[in-house]
């Protein structure tokens, strides 16, 4: 947990350390990396919250909102506040070594951005391809195919040299077969062989407990709100 709490300060883009178990801390930061510009960031990691907001005006009204709402979830919370519009909450999931499950197959590896990986990408409707963030891994992509066709893919995006963020994608017609925790195991086993973090963003319930199969733990969520003014 230390590393995923220095990695969401670091993302702040401001000078920040995040709170302990039971407090919330705000921070003004038009350039966070938290959330899109002009929003606000929060989120939730083992009882303690951070946000960043874009005016330092917001500091203290969000911060008072989310002392008195601690033990909401983020989705809940974002009920309670003058919001525009939201994005998430996602849940976010870490492991480490000891936590590792892994999930044996034979996979191939292609170059993040290979045509094969693409057609996947395009043959699955804007709202899944949008939700795996596949096309923008930077790492090697791990895939299974039926015949020629690439069927799932897994990779992952280096955040800040300290995390492993994970995208993964099955082909609309092949899910529920355990593809998905095959080519992910695969994007998983490369990232802690490069000493990073692995991190497991997701929504849908689906992605989640492939995500609880490879041994990942739940340990807080993040949400994007644009506050009105």
């Amino acid at each position: 947990m230390d590393r995923a709490r220095r990695l969401w300060a670091d993302l702040a883009r401001v000078p920040v350390v995040f709170p302990e178990r039971g407090e919330a801390s705000v921070v003004a930061s038009p350039g966070s990396w938290m959330c899109p510009p002009g929003w606000a960031g929060i989120v939730a990691l083992d009882g303690a919250l951070l946000a960043t907001v874009p005016e330092p005006g917001m500091v203290e009204p969000l911060r008072g909102a989310l002392l008195r709402h601690l033990d909401l979830d983020l989705a809940r919370l974002a009920r309670r506040l003058p919001v525009r519009e939201v994005l998430g909450p996602a849940a976010l999931a870490y492991l480490d070594d000891d936590d590792f499950v892994a999930a044996h197959g034979e996979v191939e590896i292609l170059p993040a951005g290979h045509p094969d990986v693409l057609a996947l990408i395009a043959s699955v409707d804007e709202r899944d391809a949008a939700e795996c963030g596949l096309e923008e891994v930077d790492s090697p992509v791990f895939v299974l195919r039926e015949g020629r066709e690439v069927i799932a893919a897994s990779g992952h995006r280096t955040w800040l040299d300290t995390a492993a963020h994970l995208s993964v994608l099955t082909a609309s017609g092949h899910r529920g077969r355990g593809l998905a925790r095959m080519v992910a195991s695969a994007a998983v086993a490369h990232a802690l062989g490069k000493g990073l973090l692995p991190q497991w963003r997701a929504r849908p319930e689906a992605s989640r407990r492939v995500a609880r199969a490879l041994g990942f733990q739940e340990y807080g969520e993040q949400i994007s709100v644009h506050l009105t003014t």
